[in-house]
């Protein structure tokens, strides 16, 4: 026997609150009416005990956190943020929310807001210019108090709108384009170069250099501590040693094979970041005679490894750190000239930066 489709019956409950099953699942969030209606009370004496105003007896104020609780309401602080002009969040642009270098970069800018009572929001920018941009609107459109910023272009003139209205800015690991803005860095030249210099000082002459993308700051930088740490020791640069380009790993892979191969080859390769270490360990690792190797960026396992690996250091968090406390002193009406802060690296030895050289 077919059963007869019935209709749903509305309810609603004595109090005027509709049970929870009769309302949409999503997008139905309780309002102030409702806890209003629930605790018996107006919502003047809603709003007092949400924004913990004085003027509520403790009988209402436990009959309005009753409804509150019972109800799952969340302070919708909209209108209070149009009240203040601020909304306490600020967003953080990075590269690759992947790349394990921007770990504790994030987690220290996040610290930082957090000890500020601010929320972080965060995106990447794939390295993508374009992305970049429209990324970093969406966050002013949404009103975030500030930004901190690791550029993927190199003309930030589409921020000059938006600083000039009150978002303070601070860039990171890389300069901005085209503005005055602060920020912080770290000294890729000096440490390219004290790498370098410990492979020339292990007898080193023919050293490799692969790098990132040649439109990227910190990329150049390293480029040039190289080629002066080879000017200093008086070592003239043959080009067929040096790469820059995308840090996958088939191009990076391709750039070492050729520096290892024909007659000469290199007898030592410094590495221009993270990604491009990892890979080049690989390509290390299926010869047959040991090469030396210096990578900037500390690596996970690096010291696990045999030799383990040589590197130049950063501190990431440290630079999220500093980035985050002065965009917070700018929020706070610091004034001045925007500043260019840089910060050192280290030299880490492990074994793979102090193999001799051999033919």
């Amino acid at each position: 026997m077919a059963e007869t489709a019935r209709t749903p019956v509305s309810r609603t409950r004595a109090d005027g609150i509709p049970p929870a099953d009769s309302r949409s699942r999503y997008g139905n969030r309780p309002t102030m009416k409702d806890v209003a209606a629930r605790a018996g009370v107006g919502l003047k004496t809603v709003s007092r005990v949400v924004n913990g105003e004085p003027g509520v007896t403790p009988d209402t104020e436990r009959r309005v956190q009753e409804a509150i609780d019972a109800l799952g309401f969340r302070r919708n602080d909209s209108a209070r943020v149009l009240r203040k002009g601020r909304t306490a969040s600020i967003g953080l642009v990075l590269e690759d929310l992947a790349d394990p270098f921007y770990g504790p970069l994030s987690r220290a800018v996040e610290e930082v807001a957090r000890a500020h009572g601010a929320l972080l929001i965060n995106g990447s920018s794939a390295e993508d210019p374009d992305r970049e941009q429209e990324l970093v609107l969406a966050l002013c459109a949404r009103r975030v108090d500030g930004l901190v910023i690791i550029p993927a272009g190199d003309d930030h003139r589409y921020l000059e709108p938006e600083i000039a209205a009150g978002v303070a800015t601070v860039f990171v690991d890389r300069p901005p384009g085209r503005i005055e803005a602060d920020v912080v860095l770290s000294d890729s030249f000096g440490g390219a170069r004290d790498g370098v210099a410990h492979l020339i000082a292990h007898g080193h002459t023919r050293i490799g250099f692969i790098g990132d993308q040649p439109r990227i700051h910190t990329a150049i930088e390293r480029l040039r501590g190289y080629r002066a740490a080879m000017a200093d020791a008086g070592i003239e640069v043959d080009e067929s040693w040096v790469s820059l380009g995308a840090t996958d790993p088939e191009r990076v892979t391709r750039a070492a094979e050729s520096m290892l191969a024909g007659p000469a080859p290199v007898t030592a390769v410094f590495a221009g970041n993270n990604r491009v270490t990892v890979t080049v360990i690989r390509v290390l690792a299926a010869l047959p005679r040991p090469v030396a190797l210096v990578g900037f960026d500390d690596i996970e396992l690096a010291d696990l490894l045999d030799p383990g690996v040589t590197v130049v250091a950063q501190d990431a968090a440290q630079l999220g750190r500093t980035a985050a406390e002065r965009l917070f002193r700018r929020l706070d009406g610091a004034p001045g000239a925007p500043e260019r802060v840089e910060l050192p690296t280290r030299l880490i030895t492990r074994g793979s930066g102090e193999l001799p050289p051999r033919n």
